[in-house]
């Protein structure tokens, strides 16, 4: 069962608003055979010109992680394209999923280790040897065993463009990216020989 959490920044979280969004957030509980226990991160925003945001966040057991946002001239608006887009993350997942056990076999083969073409890709830019490298934002994560296609899906749903996680077969950090025409890379982090 779901709980929640319902902030608001530039706007007073009215018990209206919160029974709304708690409503229209609880019919993804259906998604499920048995309704998750997780707490239900809501993020309400004004801006200036009356745009307003919705961002919702919806950590599972085994990893997964749920989230969206949207922008609208409405609050509530905001709140029930967030639901619609939630419930598109939830069908696609379970589509994968279903799937990949009917198939027997993940995303792992399917994903394409080309590190030589994209270290050329990153290389390429300007000398930044002489400018000051400025760090402004930090994050701390906590990587959970997966494979390689439940990480891609992870970043798809999260929106992001790479995902770092425990790979389950080797029980070694990796990390999965978009690449571009929809492929996607797998890199694996090895131990240092010095520190093994």
């Amino acid at each position: 069962m779901f709980t929640y959490n319902v902030r608001g920044e530039n706007i007073e979280i009215t018990p209206a608003i919160r029974e709304y969004a708690e409503k229209k957030i609880s019919k993804i509980e259906r998604f499920f055979t048995n309704s998750p226990d997780a707490t239900v991160y809501v993020n309400a925003k004004v801006y200036p010109n009356k745009d307003a945001k919705a961002e919702v966040t919806i950590p599972l057991t085994g990893g997964l992680t749920l989230r969206a946002e949207e922008t609208s001239q409405d609050l509530y608006g905001s709140i029930d394209l967030v639901v619609d887009k939630l419930e598109r993350q939830v069908r696609k997942y379970k589509t994968k999923m279903n799937r990949k056990s009917r198939e027997g076999e993940g995303l792992t083969e399917a994903v394409n280790i080309q590190v030589e073409a994209d270290r050329q890709e990153f290389e390429a830019g300007e000398d930044t040897s002489n400018e000051q490298i400025k760090i402004v934002r930090r994050k701390t994560l906590s990587i959970k065993p997966m494979t390689a296609e439940e990480a891609v899906l992870q970043m798809e749903m999260l929106g992001h463009n790479f995902f770092i996680f425990e790979d389950a077969e080797t029980g070694k950090g990796a990390l999965v990216y978009a690449r571009r025409k929809g492929s996607y890379g797998l890199i694996a982090i090895e131990e240092d020989a010095d520190e093994a």
